[in-house]
């Protein structure tokens, strides 16, 4: 059997030792970190991949100013939607402290105290009532003040006459955290601000898990297969290869940007850009090890944030490592794509940086996993469904052991879609751009030419 047809028959058997059984089971090694496997997992179709039960959302989040806010609620469950709000990664600049009670309380509050930048308040009164009571809440707060209402009933003249009384938004359960920050997002981000890029981080769980081959081979299907503009950040100063994988030398680097970033406005990070297709701009790293560069997390944000003002998207090839910066860099990202094999030390190191990130990121899609490498002759592997149910995160791609395809793509300089875009690797590729872009991937069509050279 091929190694194709090995990774993508249904059961998934991935568990090659074909010189007799290990010495242990890979689900004896699993409980030995994580306890028994009993989380509940999506059988993988064929081909691959796992359709995401998230659409993907367009542009990037941008972080709420520091304003002060609070919440009045009267449900338990407005309450908890509050607590997750205060937390969200969004909000780490602002404060969001909730009290019970609804308006009334709200009122007494305010009659002692001054008044938030933003003020939330929860009311499940009949429409008359909340109105009496929003006026006497009027005469309470300072000029200025955006007030949030939360009300049981779905009544568009009570909006409006909500609206008319200077309330800014009116939201009606059930809410879920996420639109609750965007809410306060729209209103407290200026409408002149410039619009910010959705920032894409791809790390491996270990080192030689082929993360950069990943995020190389996403920027490239983004731009040039799902046609949307792209830039490729390459965070691993002394060791990066997209200049190699891209065959695009460049005299400039990001460690030009990262060394002066007060100097680094959008025009020198436009300059500093190098263009590999009309859609596709590369920040290439130094890739040198004759000089120690100790640069603070601080440069990788507004350096990052200076990418994002200029691209739609934006993947961040990022070292295996863990540091301010690139602890820094995941939890501040719109996704985060997680490189994997199926092995324990995979397991083992992934798993913690799952928890970790689902932790400081709650109202976030957890992190993505790729499944990189599988199938490799005579090596033992974790099964698919026991890596994913230890993990606790069903793979959004599983991509076969391939030296033949990527081998190519990297001694051409090329992304395994220029390669053969009908492989299962790069149909893989392109469905996990689909999912982080929302549009339909179009697979680059042969030219005659091409097809008799044979490229």
């Amino acid at each position: 059997m091929s190694n194709e047809n090995a990774l993508f028959d249904e059961e998934f058997d991935l568990d090659f030792n074909e010189d007799g059984p290990a010495e242990e089971s890979s689900e004896d090694l699993i409980g030995q970190l994580t306890g028994p496997v009993d989380a509940p997992y999506k059988e993988v179709e064929p081909g691959g991949v796992v359709p995401p039960p998230m659409s993907a959302s367009q542009g990037g989040d941008r972080a709420i100013p520091a304003i002060a806010a609070l919440a009045f609620f009267e449900t338990d469950e407005t309450r908890q939607v509050i607590e997750r709000v205060a937390s969200d990664r969004r909000m780490i600049n602002a404060t969001l402290d909730a009290w019970p009670g609804g308006i009334p309380a709200a009122i007494e509050h305010l009659s002692q105290n001054p008044t938030p930048n933003l003020l939330i308040v929860e009311s499940s009164a009949h429409s008359s009532t909340m109105l009496q009571q929003i006026d006497e809440l009027a005469t309470r707060c300072e000029e200025g003040v955006q007030v949030m209402v939360i009300g049981a009933t779905n009544d568009i003249p009570l909006y409006r006459q909500l609206v008319s009384r200077g309330v800014s938004e009116y939201l009606v359960p059930p809410i879920e955290p996420v639109q609750l920050v965007r809410a306060i997002g729209g209103l407290f981000t200026d409408p002149e601000a410039p619009f910010v890029g959705k920032s894409i981080s791809v790390i491996g769980a270990k080192g030689g898990v082929g993360a950069s081959t990943i995020a190389h081979n996403l920027a490239w299907s983004l731009a040039e297969n799902a046609h949307v503009n792209t830039s490729l950040v390459d965070l691993d100063l002394s060791f990066g290869t997209t200049s190699l994988d891209f065959n695009h030398e460049t005299q400039q680097t990001i460690a030009d940007a990262l060394l002066s970033p007060d100097r680094t406005d959008d025009a020198v990070i436009s300059r500093l850009l190098a263009k590999a297709t009309d859609r596709l701009s590369l920040f290439t790293a130094p890739a040198s090890v004759n000089q120690l560069m100790d640069i603070d997390a601080a440069s990788y944000s507004m350096v990052i944030e200076g990418v994002r003002r200029l691209m739609p998207f934006v993947v961040l090839d990022l070292p295996h490592g863990w540091n301010e910066w690139i602890y820094n860099t995941l939890v501040t990202s719109d996704e985060v794509i997680l490189v994997c094999q199926p092995d324990l030390a995979s397991l083992r190191n992934g798993k913690n940086m799952v928890d970790q990130l689902k932790s400081q990121r709650p109202n976030d899609n957890p992190p993505r996993l790729v499944l990189n490498m599988a199938g490799v002759p005579k090596r033992p592997e974790i099964p698919v469904k026991d890596f994913a149910a230890a993990i606790e995160v069903e793979p959004d791609v599983i991509l076969p052991f391939d030296p033949q395809l990527f081998g190519t793509a990297s001694n051409k300089g090329q992304m395994i879609s220029e390669t053969d875009a009908q492989a299962k690797p790069s149909q893989a590729i392109d469905h996990l751009a689909s999912v982080l872009s929302g549009r339909e991937v179009t697979a680059p069509k042969k030219s005659l030419i091409q097809k008799l050279l044979g490229k």
